[in-house]
């Protein structure tokens, strides 16, 4: 799997893994955040990139600090130079 369809799945499941702790529902999320059900989904499936702005608002949303969306094993992330 390409390197950013791999860390794109992690962070989503990232958000996930979270979310469902938190006892919260997507329908939560998205009034917390604007988005919609279905591209809330995208997300946490690593189906959509994340965008830095969008980041910040499941952070937000999930009341963690944005370091915590990438609490997982990075080292089998090498990138190429």
């Amino acid at each position: 799997m390409e390197l950013n369809a791999d860390l794109q799945k992690s962070i989503g499941r990232r958000i996930s893994e979270i979310r469902l702790k938190n006892n919260q529902t997507q329908q939560d999320i998205e009034f917390l955040t604007g988005m919609d059900s279905a591209e809330i989904s995208k997300y946490e499936n690593g189906k959509r990139n994340l965008t830095l702005k969008t980041l910040m608002r499941f952070a937000s949303a999930l009341q963690v600090h944005p370091k915590e969306l990438f609490d997982f094993d990075i080292k089998r992330y090498k990138v190429e130079e």
